[in-house]
């Protein structure tokens, strides 16, 4: 006789094998995906650029994690609640923050107090300790105020982003806009089909996530083509290492917005909308990846006239 529960065993095992297997793909494009974007471009070589890639990803990944688990604690409702991540999101992106400075340390030749006077070390500072007082803030009987150190970690990752000389307020809002639009995408579906697991159904959980995610959607459309059209001149997209990520995070775009229409189609026949979810989750998890190596990757600015 089979033992209660044997059965659900092998699917356990081979969703948590999956899983690794995900964590290893992504992590190795994470630290090859810049070499293999520049190959036949003609662009320099970037120092350390899979090492800073890979804590760039960690950094997104923090603020995705914490900001959706703000957001997915306002969709769920009453109800019981999936294990809090905030703190140890915070943490990771705390300590990517400082990785990158002792990273920028050692790649220029600088010491530490040196590299705390440039602008990038002092944006990569004040990121570092933002993530650490929103850890405190969501270990504290009010997590909701880790919105503000949140909040400044986008300020300040947008400002890393756009130092051009001309209109950086522009470049800088449309950053803010997309940055915090696609966290809340990712992060806040993580954190619904968490939810969705502990409880019977959970539909209503998901039919406001997707009341939400269409705004988002919207928001991310509108500041991804102004900021594409910004910095990018159409004549080199596939001639930079820039113009060639960003065309695979736009078909990964594409891929995820059309697991979302399906989702959502089936929840307006009654059907299961979960499983769609899911993949759409795994394709957001990449746009994440793809993302990271767009901030790492040469401006394609320097080209314009």
């Amino acid at each position: 006789m089979t033992p209660p529960g044997s059965a659900g065993t092998p699917i356990r095992l081979t969703a948590a094998a999956l899983a690794v297997i995900a964590v290893l793909a992504a992590v190795l494009l994470t630290l090859l995906g810049v070499g293999i974007a520049q190959a036949g471009t003609g662009e320099l070589r970037i120092p350390a650029a899979g090492t800073t890639s890979l804590l760039r990803l960690c950094v997104l990944v923090a603020l995705a994690v914490h900001l959706g688990e703000l957001a997915g604690v306002r969709l769920a409702r009453d109800g019981p609640l999936p294990r809090r991540w905030s703190v140890p999101a915070a943490l990771l992106g705390a300590s990517a923050s400082a990785g990158l400075i002792v990273l920028f340390a050692a790649v220029s030749g600088l010491g530490l107090t040196t590299v705390y006077g440039t602008r990038e070390g002092k944006l990569l500072l004040v990121t570092a300790n933002a993530f650490a007082l929103a850890a405190l803030c969501a270990a504290g009987r009010r997590p909701g105020l880790a919105l503000a150190p949140l909040a400044v970690v986008v300020g300040a990752e947008a400002l890393r982003a756009h130092p051009e000389p001309s209109s950086p307020a522009i470049g800088v809002t449309l950053t803010v806009v997309h940055l915090t639009g696609a966290s809340l995408w990712c992060g806040s579906l993580l954190y619904v089909l968490r939810t969705m697991r502990l409880r019977e159904g959970g539909r209503d959980v998901l039919v406001r996530y997707a009341r939400m995610a269409a705004w988002l959607f919207a928001a991310l459309a509108l500041t991804g083509t102004c900021s594409t059209l910004r910095r990018l001149p159409l004549d080199v997209v596939l001639t930079t290492a820039y113009g060639r990520i960003l065309l695979a995070k736009l078909a990964l775009v594409g891929l995820a917005s059309l697991l979302a229409l399906t989702a959502r189609r089936r929840m307006l026949r009654g059907g299961d909308a979960q499983a769609p979810a899911r993949i759409e989750l795994g394709v957001l998890a990449a746009v994440v990846v793809v993302s990271a190596l767009l901030t790492v990757v040469p401006d394609p600015q320097w080209l314009m006239p």
